[in-house]
This record gives structure tokens, C-alpha cells and sequence, in this order.
């Protein structure tokens, strides 16, 4: 069984990186230099398991493409380091919250008075609705 930090590890290395133009803080300098940065990464790659990759997959959302490779995005930050390290801390978060198992759901107990009171009520509404028919003069 491999770890979290192996996974991360092994992500970060195959992962590609290219600088693309950016739309956001800079003034004249965002259309000179290219410093968001686009991060690619085939997911198939890195070997998940498969409950891991499916909870990967309903992450990544529509960041991952049909050839299931990921592609975040950067451009928070005025600088290429920036949202490079940005880009990396967050696919490093999206992994990590992949290998969280979900918390399992507590069946709620419900004892008969509760049970009686709800069914009331379902009658109660019920009698409410069935009066909103059309009135009839017969």
C-alpha cells in the first residue's frame, strides 16, 4: 500500500508545467510576461485505487478531461514561483483529500411515539391539500 506523501511525490514528478498569459494583478507587466501557469498531469500515471480514483475524479470535477489528465490552472499570484508553488499546493490538497476515507453514515433511529407523529402529520397535510380542490356546489 503506497502513502499519501508517495502519491505526491510521484504526482509532482510527472506533472508538466507551462506558463501561459495571464488575466489578473500586474498592470502592464501581466501582458509582457507570462506567469500563470497551467500544470498537467495524467491521473492513470499515478496508479490509484480504484475507490481513490473515483473519489479523485469527483473532485478534480471539470478539471480533469476525458483522457483523464488534470489540468489546474494558477494565476493568483503576480509571480511565475508563486503560482507555481500555488498550482502544486493545490493538487497536492486534491490528492490528499482523495485518500480520506468518507465518514460513514449513522443510520437515524426513529422510536414509535416519533413515528406516530410524523404519520399524523402526514395525514394532517394531506387533509390540508385534498381541500384545495375544486369547490363543487352539489
Amino acid at each position: 500500500m503506497t502513502s499519501v506523501e508517495d502519491v505526491i511525490g510521484r504526482a509532482q514528478a510527472l506533472a508538466s508545467e507551462s506558463f501561459i498569459a495571464s488575466a489578473g494583478p500586474g498592470g502592464q507587466n501581466v501582458n509582457k510576461v507570462a506567469t500563470a501557469v497551467q500544470l498537467r498531469l495524467n491521473v492513470y500515471a499515478l496508479r490509484l485505487t480504484p475507490p481513490v480514483f473515483a473519489r479523485f475524479k469527483e473532485l478534480a470535477g471539470s478539471r480533469m478531461t476525458s483522457h483523464g489528465e488534470l489540468v489546474l490552472t494558477a494565476r493568483k499570484f503576480r509571480t511565475q514561483e508563486a503560482n507555481r508553488a500555488d498550482a502544486r499546493e493545490r493538487l497536492a490538497e486534491l490528492l490528499e483529500e482523495a485518500h480520506k476515507l468518507p465518514e460513514k453514515r449513522a443510520k437515524s433511529r426513529l422510536n414509535r411515539i416519533g413515528k406516530e407523529q410524523r404519520l399524523k402529520g402526514k395525514k394532517l397535510r394531506g387533509a390540508v391539500k385534498a381541500g384545495r380542490g375544486k369547490v363543487s356546489f352539489d
